[in-house]
C-alpha cells in the first residue's frame, strides 16, 4: 500500500502498523521486519517509517534496541486508553474481551462523573447538553454528525463534574463511546432507539438529583452493553 500526502505519511504508517500489532499479526515479542524492508513494503521513506515507529514507542506499542530492532511491547505498556489506538484496535476487528473492559471502565467512571455534574453543572453547561442532543436527534447515531454529538454529550458531562482528572479522560471515554457504537451497528441496525436513555439522563442532570442522575447513567451505559452484546452475536 502506497501512501501520499508528505504530511501525513508518517501518521499513515502508524496506524497501518498500529492495526497490524492490534490486530495480532505481530505478537508482543515479535522483532518487526527491518527498517529498510518496512520502508519498502510501505512505499515509503526511511524517515517517514522512523517517525511512525516514535509514534508507536510513544504510545507503547513498540520499543526499539540497538541490534535487536524494533520489537512489539507486551500488552500491559499499551496504552490502551490512546484514541489512536482504540480506534486501530476496532479497525482490526476487537475482542469481546476489550469491549467488555472498556463498558466496565464506563460503568466506573460516568456514573459517578455524572452524579458530580448534577451537583455542579451550570446553565451553559445544561445548554451544550442539550445541543447535543438535539444534534443527536437530528443526525441518529448511524451518521458521523450523531456521533459527533453523542461524544459531545458525553464530554459535556464531564466538563461539568469540575474535575480536571475526569476530564483529562474525557478524549478516552468518547473514543470508546463512538467505537463501541460504530461496532454494534456494523451487521445491523441499532436494536433500540438509545436516545430516551440519553434524554432520562439529561433530564436528572437538569434537575439537579445526583443520585438519580447515577441511576440514568448506570441504565445508559448498561443498555449500551447490552446491545453490543447482541451486535456481537451470529
Amino acid at each position: 500500500m502506497a501512501f501520499s500526502g508528505a504530511p501525513r505519511i508518517h501518521g499513515n504508517v502508524a496506524r497501518e502498523m498500529g492495526i497490524a500489532i492490534l490486530g495480532g499479526r505481530y505478537a508482543p515479542g515479535d522483532v518487526l521486519p527491518g527498517e529498510i524492508e518496512c520502508a519498502e513494503q510501505l512505499k515509503v521513506s526511511r524517515t517517514a517509517y522512523r517517525e511512525a515507529m516514535r509514534i508507536l514507542s510513544a504510545k507503547g506499542l513498540v520499543e526499539s534496541r540497538p541490534k535487536v530492532g524494533t520489537r512489539v511491547s507486551p500488552r500491559v505498556r499499551w496504552n490502551l486508553l490512546d484514541p489512536d489506538i482504540l480506534a486501530w484496535a476496532f479497525e482490526a476487528e476487537p475482542s469481546e474481551s476489550l469491549i467488555r473492559d472498556l463498558f466496565e471502565l464506563r460503568m466506573i467512571v460516568e456514573p459517578a462523573a455524572a452524579a458530580l455534574a448534577a451537583e455542579r453543572r451550570s446553565g451553559e453547561d445544561i445548554a451544550r447538553m442539550g445541543h447535543a442532543l438535539e444534534e443527536m436527534a437530528r443526525y441518529g447515531l448511524n451518521t458521523a454528525e450523531g456521533r459527533a454529538a453523542d461524544q459531545a454529550f458525553h464530554h459535556a458531562i464531564l466538563v461539568a463534574a469540575r474535575n480536571v482528572t475526569l476530564i483529562a479522560l474525557s478524549s478516552s471515554i468518547a473514543a470508546a463511546v463512538t467505537w463501541t457504537t460504530i461496532f454494534k451497528q456494523r451487521r445491523r441496525a441499532l436494536p433500540r432507539d438509545p436516545m430516551p436513555d440519553h434524554r432520562a439522563l439529561y433530564e436528572a442532570i437538569v434537575l439537579g438529583d445526583p443520585v438519580l442522575t447515577r441511576e440514568k447513567m448506570t441504565d445508559l451505559v448498561r443498555f449500551a452493553l447490552s446491545d453490543t452484546e447482541t451486535s456481537m452475536q451470529p
